[in-house]
């Protein structure tokens, strides 16, 4: 069987960025460590949204076609590996947009109304026409992106704790309306046979503990040995799935957010770094620009002169230390901000030589890749292949509980 299939729920990640410009420090430091670190650990799925772009950029689509050849560059100059992670563009699987349109036959309106970010966004984005379809529906879209690939960790900040919690409403209630195929009890039945007696009898005690006396330990401890289990195939494992919960068989699994820490990463003017906020330093910018940037960015409003002292929290430098400086810089620029003991730019300098340390290998990646266009959307190609084998078998059994498969 192909391994991609027995790769369990829980060991799949999935996880994706909008190209709408340049990828900055931020994106770094908030999203791509943690794919580098992910994909060590997990099977990971990371793609380039470009419907997703599309939601808040319809009218000037010129942006995203630029963006995305060169956002798959600053991945791979970041250390995301096409050995170890699934690289592919939205776009490039189809079944995300069917799925989208299936699922939007069973959601209700109200649940995307009610998405945090649904009123937040068109607040933060006002000079933009936002009343469309494609924007309400984008948090069912990312639900379509997870459940495509039976994702059972998404990668999150805290804000878009929702946006998962929405998909596993939506999976939750796709699973009510089609999970309750024909003889159901009865192939359970005959899946936990194929166990054998011994890890039948745990199953159906972890079944019983959990049905019987709502034990939510005892719910895991059954996924975890139904996982463990080599002989049974994918359509058992979610029957068995679905049988320990007391519900139907699980077609689409219920992903988990998996909190990534915060990026901490801010601005040059202390705010979030942020393109909307123009205080970025891109990926690959040029030393000369990344040097010019920092020397020029605000310090503590108190230090007028040299020897004015100052007070290194009301700092945006002093932030960047956090990210960059070791405990004895930091001792050093707290104690000589404190005592006008050293100036701004003395201040600044090792922030501006970490930060070009950091960028260097980073910047003479992409060189490399961005000398082999062709190698790039190789890696694309393969990774947008391996996707869509995947999404082919959840979409065929979509339509088949559906009542959609004609063949």
């Amino acid at each position: 069987m192909n391994e991609v299939l027995v790769a369990t729920q829980h060991q799949r990640v999935l996880s994706g960025m909008r190209p709408t410009g340049l990828l900055h420090l931020g994106h770094y430091h908030g999203v791509l460590k943690n794919w580098v670190s992910l994909q060590h650990q997990y099977e990971c799925f990371f793609f380039v949204a470009d419907w997703h772009a599309l939601t808040t950029h319809y009218e000037d689509t010129g942006i995203i076609a630029e963006s995305v050849w060169e956002m798959v560059i600053d991945w791979l100059a970041a250390g995301v590996d096409p050995g170890d992670a699934t690289l592919f563009i939205q776009s490039q699987v189809p079944e995300h947009a069917e799925l989208h349109l299936l699922l939007s036959m069973i959601t209700p309106l109200g649940w995307l109304e009610r998405v945090p970010s649904y009123k937040d966004q068109q607040e933060k984005l006002r000079e933009r026409d936002l009343a469309t379809y494609g924007f309400l529906g984008y948090p069912l879209l990312q639900s379509a992106d997870i459940l495509t690939y039976k994702a059972g960790l998404v990668p999150v900040g805290e804000d878009q704790v929702a946006h998962v919690e929405l998909t596993r409403e939506v999976a939750r209630r796709f699973n009510h309306l089609y999970g309750r195929e024909p003889g159901f009890e009865e192939k359970a039945e005959a899946a936990i046979r194929k166990m054998g007696k011994k890890y039948g009898k745990l199953y159906r005690g972890f079944r019983r503990r959990y049905q019987e006396q709502g034990e939510v330990e005892a719910r895991e401890k059954g996924r975890a040995l139904l996982e463990a289990q080599q002989n049974l195939s994918l359509g058992d494992q979610e029957r068995l799935f679905g049988f320990l919960e007391g519900a139907g068989r699980v077609i689409l699994p219920e992903p988990q957010p998996l909190l990534s820490h915060a990026s901490k990463m801010p601005g040059l003017d202390g705010q979030k770094m942020s393109k909307s906020y123009g205080n970025t330093i891109s990926l690959r910018e040029e030393p000369a620009a990344v040097e010019k940037k920092l020397r020029t960015m605000p310090t503590d409003p108190a230090r007028v002169r040299r020897n004015d002292p100052g007070t290194p929290a009301k700092c945006p430098v002093w932030q960047l230390h956090q990210i960059y400086s070791d405990e004895d810089t930091q001792k050093w620029v707290r104690e000589g901000c404190q005592s006008a003991g050293i100036g701004c730019l003395d201040c600044k300098q090792p922030v501006i030589d970490a930060v070009l340390v950091e960028q260097a290998p980073i910047r003479e990646r992409a060189e490399e890749y961005r000398a082999r266009p062709e190698a790039v959307r190789g890696i694309i190609a393969d990774g947008s292949e391996k996707a869509r084998d995947l999404a082919r078998e959840t979409l065929q059994e979509v339509r088949e509980v559906m009542g959609l498969d004609y063949s």
